[in-house]
């Protein structure tokens, strides 16, 4: 699967787990597809998922704004899934791709509620942060080839960021996509939707950490055993919540993969724990043992 379809993907997956969350949440909420090469295909893609949502949407108000060049072809595209929309839901076509996107989200008066935004172009400090405008703000991310977008999300004032590159089964070039929330369930539902279409790819992730993971339903726990070690080295004793946290952001690995790895360094006399028993639950105390040899 070429990496554009991943994004595809990805967007769709999460927008299953985000949109009956807002809708939930607030009153009204917006989605920005925002896209520097022209190639919307995300859209049509995002608004099936809209359709099939209907019923949520009673009552409720949804902004869809569409960014990108040669809009004049997407409301061809794009009016047979609209025909198939409520009334409440808006579907905005903006010309200019991704730069013209504080300018979009601030007239869809979308500060405030519930954002997603899907940004397929370079880390633009304006764009990122005119995507955290939103209260949950969420964004998913494809930046320019060999980039990296974690500092540039960081400083347009997202919390919780998270970059992952797909390297696919068939010789396609890598692609990096990040994402980044406020949220820790936003970036737990990402990490699944992150495998499940994995799982599809066929190919591997490159880990943060280090290392070429096989996308499997449950990963080698190895590289993030190493990593917590790594990390209660740095950092001391943290929470099992902390680094549950740590595997989101700083590693490709999902929230269950850590609760895996921890019990494998409990069990191997690795780390120890505090309380000694019990469930491990996320207040839980875990610290470094050390194994090397005596004095």
């Amino acid at each position: 699967m070429p990496t554009d379809a991943v994004l595809r993907e990805l967007l769709v997956r999460h927008l299953e787990t985000w949109l009956p969350g807002a809708l939930h949440r607030a009153r009204r909420a917006t989605l920005a597809l925002a896209y520097a090469g022209g190639d919307a295909g995300c859209a049509e893609a995002a608004l099936r998922v809209v359709a099939g949502h209907a019923d949520r949407l009673r009552g409720r108000q949804l902004t869809v704004l569409v960014l990108a060049d040669g809009t004049e072809e997407l409301p061809a595209r794009l009016g047979a899934v609209e025909a198939e929309l409520p009334a409440s839901v808006a579907v905005h076509l903006v010309p200019g791709g991704p730069a013209r996107l504080p300018v979009a989200v601030k007239a869809a008066g979308a500060a405030g509620a519930p954002l997603l935004s899907v940004v397929d172009a370079a880390a633009d400090p304006a764009v990122l942060t005119a995507a955290a405008a939103g209260k949950p703000a969420d964004v998913l991310l494809a930046p320019a080839p060999g980039a990296t977008a974690r500092a540039a999300l960081a400083d347009a004032g997202f919390p919780l960021t998270t970059e992952v590159e797909v390297v696919p089964a068939d010789g396609a070039p890598a692609r990096l996509f990040a994402f980044a929330t406020g949220s820790d369930k936003s970036l737990e539902a990402f990490k699944e939707a992150l495998w499940a279409v994995g799982e599809a790819v066929g190919g591997r992730y490159r880990d943060p950490a280090g290392g070429l993971l096989d996308v499997v339903g449950a990963p080698e726990p190895g590289p993030l055993r190493r990593e917590f070690l790594a990390e209660l080295a740095r950092s001391g004793p943290r929470t099992v919540t902390e680094l549950r946290r740590h595997a989101l952001t700083a590693t490709a690995y999902r929230s269950s993969d850590a609760v895996r790895a921890l019990t494998g360094l409990l069990d191997a006399g690795e780390a120890a724990r505090d309380p000694e028993h019990g469930r491990l639950g996320g207040d839980v105390v875990i610290s470094a043992r050390d194994t090397g040899p005596a004095a």
